[in-house]
């Protein structure tokens, strides 16, 4: 067989078809290189087959353990209802029955300055009170700071849109809504130019994102827009007691 193949070899440039006596080794040789050939496809074939499947079982790994999206709790909400403010103040008007009154306890707080306290939402509606007694320089100053109070969130919020709330017993509100990330949401103030200057800011005490806070901090815009509506000064309250 030997002989055959080296003889093969060796007469491989002429019509091997003439040298009869070599056609059966150039058959037999010529069945080997088909077998390699084949062993050769064979093996392609698998080797591809291999990384395709392996291929396959890394993609389907990548999609099972994809992060799953953060959830929420489900926060159920209190019917609303008011009831009067009792501590004498300057001003008076209704708020939740599911909230507490506060004495705000900063360093800067004033006489007439409290929160309307959340315990279920850990939100805090802080208050504050300025006496104006017919400066037009004192109002001037309490509405451009109430406006700076509102702006340093610009740098979190989204928007921040104004509007102007006229109540049942005639004042004037400015709101406040900020959109985005930003620790306080609701805004407003209320003054009659000559006597009263009021304001007050929606807070929470929790590091709860606000797009999973939206129902409440909706729940509580409407709590505030109650507490505008009914708002009176004092001597107004007196007289309609009379």
């Amino acid at each position: 067989m030997s002989k055959f193949l080296v003889k093969s070899k060796q007469t491989r440039k002429g019509n091997w078809l003439e040298d009869k006596p070599n056609v059966k080794s150039r058959k037999l040789n010529l069945s080997c290189y088909t077998l390699r050939t084949f062993s050769l496809k064979t093996s392609t074939i698998f080797y591809f087959s291999i990384i395709f499947i392996l291929t396959g079982l890394l993609t389907s790994c990548e999609k099972t353990y994809l992060p799953k999206p953060e959830g929420y709790n489900r926060i159920d909400l209190p019917t609303h209802s008011y009831q009067s403010l009792k501590e004498d103040h300057p001003y008076w008007f209704e708020y939740s029955e599911h909230a507490k009154i506060r004495k705000d306890s900063s360093w800067i707080a004033e006489p007439h300055w409290i929160d309307i306290y959340y315990p279920e939402f850990q939100a805090n509606v802080q208050l504050t009170y300025k006496p104006i007694k017919g400066s037009q320089q004192v109002f001037k100053e309490l509405t451009e700071d109430a406006y700076r109070l509102t702006s340093k969130h610009q740098i979190k919020a989204y928007s921040i849109d104004d509007q102007i709330l006229k109540t049942p017993s005639g004042k004037t509100a400015i709101v406040s809504e900020l959109s985005g990330e930003v620790p306080s949401q609701f805004q407003f103030y209320v003054s009659d130019s000559v006597k009263h200057f009021f304001r007050g800011a929606l807070y929470f005490r929790t590091a709860t994102k606000n797009d999973s806070l939206a129902p409440v901090i909706e729940y509580l815009k409407e709590d505030i827009v109650h507490l505008l509506n009914t708002l009176e000064w004092k001597e107004e309250k007196r007289r309609m007691n009379d």
